[in-house]
């Protein structure tokens, strides 16, 4: 996997075992991370502005990183580890709002995001980069189907709340205190029908304003943290 940029570049070389390569553009400068990748021992070389802008999709800042693919982990392994809150992406295609999602998930201690495998933005360097550095810090678990996930869920005591403005209650309402499974559904179509029908709670996001939705990775930051603040204060606490 190729990512570039210095901001993502410091993270990654804070473990720099993952990383193959470096490509840096003649002239980097920047002090700092030239002194991470002399002490980490990884293999650089120095190309033309043109080459690097050839490589890279994007702003990258004069430095490119090859480090290895991302490794997902199976539903057992995070079920084997007592998990109480979990957040489930119903074919999230945004790899920007992936990235937001997975930073807002390890901010909160979230214990791991669950997406499908198919018609779901997988982990790329654009979510590697825009998650910045906390990618390595998330379970991030890739499923055939999420109906039947949902189903093992249950079956391990997990309360599934999804989100849609239809049919549903304020998100405030709703006892957290168990275990949850917080499910996000796609930016355009929302949470599909079989999932919406496996959920125990379909909340809401009360809207004041002329808009009738928010963005995929503030609904999630906001439903994750109203999670977080339910259990630390209690129902219908402050």
């Amino acid at each position: 996997m190729l990512v570039y940029g210095r901001n993502v570049a410091v993270e990654i070389l804070k473990k720099p075992e993952k990383v193959q390569k470096i490509i840096l553009q003649q002239g980097f400068d920047d002090k700092k991370i030239l002194t991470m990748i002399e002490k980490s021992k990884i293999p650089y070389s120095f190309r033309q502005k043109k080459e690097i802008d050839c490589l890279a999709d994007g702003v990258h800042q004069g430095i490119l990183l090859y480090v290895r693919d991302y490794q997902y982990y199976t539903l057992g392994d995070v079920l084997n580890s007592n998990p109480s809150f979990v957040v489930i992406l119903d074919h999230i295609e945004d790899p920007h709002n992936f990235g937001a999602i997975i930073r807002t998930c390890e901010a909160a201690g979230v214990d791991a995001i669950i997406i499908p495998k198919d018609r779901q933005v997988q982990v790329n360097a654009t979510v590697m980069k825009t998650s910045v550095g906390t990618l390595d810090c998330m379970k991030i678990v890739r499923v055939s189907n999420l109906a039947s996930t949902i189903d093992q869920l249950k079956e391990n005591n997990f309360w599934v709340v999804g989100t849609a403005l239809e049919n549903s209650v304020d998100y405030r309402s709703i006892d957290y205190s168990g275990n949850i499974a917080l499910v996000i559904g796609n930016e355009g179509s929302g949470i599909s029908n079989l999932v919406s029908k496996k959920c125990d709670f379909i909340a809401k996001i009360p809207m004041y304003g002329t808009t009738n939705s928010l963005n995929a990775s503030v609904a999630s930051g906001i439903m994750i943290y109203e999670v977080i603040r339910n259990r630390k204060w209690g129902y219908f606490g402050l």
